[in-house]
This record gives structure tokens, C-alpha cells and sequence, in this order.
């Protein structure tokens, strides 16, 4: 089944957060530590897939700028806020004792932008292959843990947007064929995302407050953009040679 994968995958967001939510009070210092060192370690991945072996780095360039003006158009921020306030205003508790829309946000970034999920998902729709999923359910059920203990149980909504996600990817893979088991179609994905990484990582180290969620039209049109540029390449140099 080339669902399998993601839906392991959200079952273990779930039974993470749920774990945390069990999880005996911390200490406010130790939260701040453990998330301190989470920030860190976030920004480290970020920067890692950001570097990725794409060379299209205009691509990269053009996809932020114009992911960026589709997300503040469409206020893609403010919808998850949105959903965020609504979620927490039917747990019945006070809004500013935490903030699920900010742990919504976070984890779903966290856990839907990264290569593990862009390949993975593919390889599952194509293949029918979970084993990366598997691997990735693993990390996000020991993350959604950790992140709920500090964060609060908004955590456990990330689940919706990895099953679609996921769900999304590995099934027009299905049903696309091998057109889109393109390296460098992934590669330019993966790099958006890991800046997308970076922004979060700085995010939770509270420096400076990023809009990322603004900015996830721009994994989308990094795609276009990388499998369009062969086309207008094509094009180009026909009229120069004409």
C-alpha cells in the first residue's frame, strides 16, 4: 500500500505527543535548555539541506521572492493562527498560558519540509518502497515527544498537514508515474525548505520572529520553476540562433 508510510508516520506524531502530554511538569529553566539545544539543532539541519548539491541557486532565489508574495497574499500566517487561537480556545485554556498556534506551525513545518518527507513520499508512491518514511516516523515520534513537553499539546495537530502532505505527494506520484523521480526537481525543493529550517530554528531561539509560514508557497514554486527552466532554456536559445 503506498499510503502506508505516511500514515505510520502521522500514528507516531500522535502517539508522540501523547506521550508528552503525560509527561510529568519540567522545570521552566530545563524547557528553556532543552529548547535552546532543539533551536540549534533545527538550524543545523536547515543549513545542511539549504546546501544541498542543487546549483540552481537563482531558482532558489526567484522561489522565495515569489512564494513569499503568493503566502502574504494569501496571509498563509494568519490562517494558522487562526486555526491555532480556534484550537486553543476549544481546549478552554487561557491564551496566554502557551501557544498552540506557534507549536502547530512549528512542528508542521518541522516535520512536513525536509527531504526525508519530499523523497520518501515518492518513493512510496512510485515503489511502493516505506522504508524512509518509516525511518522518518521514528525521528518525528522521539520530536513530537520533546516538543510537546515544551511546547504544549498544539503538537499533535501537526498530524493533519504531514497525512495530506505526504499523502499528496506519494499519491500524484502513484498516479504521475516516474516524471516526478527528478533529482534536481527534489534537490531545489529541498534547498527552499532547508531556508524555510533555518527561519524556524530562528524562530525558537526567539532572536527575531520570521513569517515562515508566508513563505511555504515557495517550496511549491521552486518545483515550477526547476521544471520549467529546461523549456525556457530550450526556447531562449532557439530565437538566438534564429
Amino acid at each position: 500500500m503506498f499510503l502506508a508510510g505516511t500514515l505510520v508516520n502521522t500514528f507516531a506524531i500522535l502517539l508522540g505527543a501523547g506521550i508528552g502530554v503525560l509527561v510529568p511538569n519540567i522545570p521552566e529553566r530545563v524547557k528553556t535548555t532543552v529548547m535552546q539545544g532543539l533551536s540549534l539543532t533545527v538550524i543545523v539541519i536547515g543549513l545542511s539541506m539549504a546546501m544541498s548539491d542543487t546549483k540552481d541557486i537563482l531558482i532558489v532565489i526567484l522561489s522565495l521572492v515569489i512564494g513569499g508574495l503568493l503566502g502574504e497574499w494569501i496571509s498563509i500566517e494568519a490562517w494558522l493562527d487562526r486555526l491555532g487561537g480556534w484550537a486553543q480556545r476549544r481546549s478552554g485554556k487561557n491564551p496566554g498560558t502557551s501557544s498552540v498556534s506557534d507549536a502547530f506551525v512549528t512542528a508542521s513545518l518541522v516535520f512536513c519540509v525536509g527531504s526525508m518527507a519530499v523523497v520518501g513520499a515518492i518513493q512510496s508512491g512510485l515503489q511502493g518502497n516505506n522504508t524512509t518514511l518509516y525511518a522518518k516516523s521514528m525521528l518525528d515520534f522521539v520530536t513530537s515527544t520533546v516538543f510537546t513537553t515544551t511546547m504544549g499539546f498544539g503538537v499533535a495537530l501537526a498530524a493533519v498537514p504531514v497525512l495530506f502532505y505526504e499523502g499528496l505527494i506519494a499519491t500524484i506520484s502513484h498516479f504521475a508515474g516516474n516524471a516526478l523521480n527528478a533529482p534536481a526537481v527534489i534537490a531545489c525543493m529541498t534547498a527552499v525548505g532547508g531556508i524555510l529550517i533555518v527561519g524556524i530554528g530562528v524562530n525558537l531561539l526567539g532572536v527575531k520572529k520570521i513569517a515562515v509560514g508566508n513563505l511555504l508557497p515557495s517550496m511549491f514554486v521552486a518545483t515550477g520553476l526547476k521544471v520549467i527552466a529546461p523549456i525556457v532554456t530550450h526556447y531562449a536559445t532557439t530565437l538566438l540562433h534564429t
